[in-house]
């Protein structure tokens, strides 16, 4: 039986931040297979619009809901999370199985940082003759330190890449130097003279930037997010926090 192939290939925020390998490597493929959270999902139009510049068909499936209860206990999140994944994997195997060649997953970023692709395919190919490699894409801390014209660390010093979840957590565990992607609604509760750089939907027209001691940031973050996602139905952020 011949195996169909999966190309998983970061973009990072869409057409323009597509690198010549990414675009080389969709031009192998014969559709791109793209999760559809709502009819209008604004971030489908994102993908669409990457494979529409190689005519590539799209295959939207719509997204599986995910238990979103917060209970705050980091079981139950692992738990949400592998439930949705499988449900993923039913999805995307009823096409795979029923188109064969080769399909496209278009991630976000890039695919190594908090994304489900790969383990998503890793179980499809664990129930299929499947073949998968992997493209890197640019991702969030990139563009971050890129617009604002810096590096994610001082000299010597790590940075470390966490969630907005876990940011507490990890500041108290001695983390000083910290970005953080999945922003949510980011609680910068006790981080008053710690310095931000923050910014939502780098690369897209809609693109807003922050930066500043968080207790005179703050609320001018909220706002620059709200106008972002007023722009275009949707706002992805990520920021560097540093200790004074």
């Amino acid at each position: 039986m011949t195996a169909t192939k999966v190309r998983i290939l970061g973009i990072g925020m869409g057409p323009s931040q597509v690198t010549a390998e990414v675009a080389e490597a969709l031009r192998t493929c014969d559709y791109v297979i793209a999760a559809a959270k709502s009819d209008d999902d604004p971030l489908l139009s994102v993908r669409r619009a990457v494979a529409q510049s190689s005519r590539i068909p799209v295959v939207a499936v719509p997204d599986p809901e995910r238990d979103r209860s917060d209970s705050g206990d980091s079981g139950d999140y692992v738990t949400a999370v592998r439930d949705w994944h499988e449900a993923r994997v039913d999805a995307y195997e009823k096409v795979l199985r029923a188109r064969g060649g080769t399909a496209a997953f278009l991630v976000w970023g890039d695919p190594s940082l908090y994304d489900s692709t790969i383990r998503v395919v890793e179980q499809l190919a664990d129930r299929m003759p499947l073949e998968y490699d992997v493209l890197p894409g640019i991702s969030a801390p990139q563009l971050l330190a890129a617009r604002h014209r810096m590096v994610l660390h001082p000299v010597g010093v790590p940075v470390h890449i966490t969630t907005a979840r876990r940011l507490h957590d990890d500041i108290a565990a001695g983390q000083r130097n910290v970005c953080v992607m999945l922003g949510g609604s980011p609680d910068l509760s006790g981080l008053g003279d710690w310095s931000i750089w923050w910014g939502a939907n780098l690369g897209d027209a809609s693109e807003e930037l922050v930066a500043g001691r968080v207790a005179d940031v703050a609320e001018e973050i909220d706002r620059a997010k709200s106008r972002a996602k007023q722009k275009v139905g949707w706002a992805m952020d990520v920021y560097l926090l540093r200790a004074p």
